[in-house]
This record gives structure tokens, C-alpha cells and sequence, in this order.
């Protein structure tokens, strides 16, 4: 019931928001040279790897960490609005379809990442990944604490196993309708 649900509102997505979808794409490719969608290695259920898709908001081959420290010089000034309104997560709607994503699940970490997992912590890859969870809310601003000297440090350290305790303890309790209680929170203005 739940692939059913999540391939159906996922459809009704693209649809509906095709237009946004399309000056989104426009609004990109006029403000920076490169292509319109970032494509990410991700790590999902049952440990698979599958390519994540996001509206891109970098420069054009940036390098760097997989995480965004606050005030990231590769991040462009679309981008960044794009970022702070979560648009750049919508093509995300497409791994709905696909099959590599849920609407609400714990949220894919890069492949660099996961092997920072406990034994435990790695229970969260025997579901599917979504688009948002509790977690994702929770940080929803997780730049703001990416700062300093020590940033990618703490993020390794503390801030990926905060995230990684409340995924679980969300999965504990998990049902069809705390899930629809996080979309409709997800969905609430920023």
C-alpha cells in the first residue's frame, strides 16, 4: 500500500508541478553553465547504490566534500535559494517512481559517508530511503551548523549519528499515518 501511495502522490507531483519543474530548470541553466540536474550516488535499501537526482546548485564541476558546509563558495545565488527552499530536492520525485526512494524514509547518505555506520546505525539501509523523515526536518538547516575550522570533523562525529539515533527510533514507531504526518509537515511553508 505504501508503493502504491508513494508512486501515485510522486506522479501527481510532476504533474502538478511541472510548471515550477520547468522554470526551475530554466532558472538554472540561465544563471550557471553546466547541466540542469545534479545526479548523486547514493546508498539505499539493502545497501544498493542508485544515482540521486536534485536540481543542481553548484558551479559546474565543483569538488569538494559531499556535505555543504554553511556559506559554501560553490554553491551558486540561485542555487542557494533553491537550497533554502528545498526546491532542488523535487526531481527527487523521479527515484520515487524508480523504485530507489520512498516519499518518507530515513534520507541516503553519500557512499563516503556510510562507512561511519555502527553495526547498528546500518539498519536504517533495510528501508527504503525517502525524500523526507523527522530527521530531515530536524535538520532542516544543517548548514547552519556546518561551520569553523572542524566542520566535516563534527559532522562525522556527532551530528551523522544524531541523525542516524532519531531515523531509528522513528522507524520503531512507523506507521502509514506518521508518515503522512511528516509529508503534511514537510509540505508546511518554510
Amino acid at each position: 500500500m505504501r508503493r502504491v501511495f508513494d508512486c501515485t502522490v510522486a506522479l501527481l507531483g510532476l504533474l502538478l508541478l511541472s510548471p515550477v519543474l520547468v522554470v526551475v530548470a530554466l532558472g538554472v541553466k540561465l544563471t550557471s553553465d553546466g547541466p540542469i540536474l545534479y545526479r548523486a550516488r547514493r546508498v539505499g535499501l539493502r545497501r544498493t547504490s542508485f544515482v540521486l537526482y536534485k536540481f543542481r546548485t553548484m558551479t559546474h564541476g565543483a569538488q569538494g566534500p559531499a556535505i555543504t558546509p554553511q556559506r559554501d563558495a560553490r554553491i551558486t545565488r540561485f542555487g542557494a535559494f533553491l537550497r533554502r527552499t528545498k526546491i532542488d530536492e523535487l526531481p527527487q520525485l523521479l527515484n520515487v517512481i524508480r523504485g530507489d526512494m520512498a516519499l518518507v524514509g530515513p534520507r541516503p547518505e553519500d557512499e563516503a559517508y556510510v562507512q561511519y555506520y555502527s553495526a547498528n546505525e546500518l539498519r536504517v539501509l533495510d528501508v527504503r530511503p525517502g525524500i523526507t523523515s523527522p530527521m530531515s526536518l530536524q535538520f532542516r538547516r544543517e548548514e547552519e551548523l556546518l561551520h569553523g575550522v572542524d566542520w566535516h570533523d563534527r559532522y562525522i562525529n556527532v551530528i551523522l549519528h544524531d541523525k542516524l539515533r532519531g531515523e531509528l527510533e522513528y522507524l520503531q514507531r512507523r506507521t502509514f499515518c506518521s508518515d503522512l504526518a511528516v509529508l503534511l509537515r514537510t509540505l508546511r511553508p518554510l
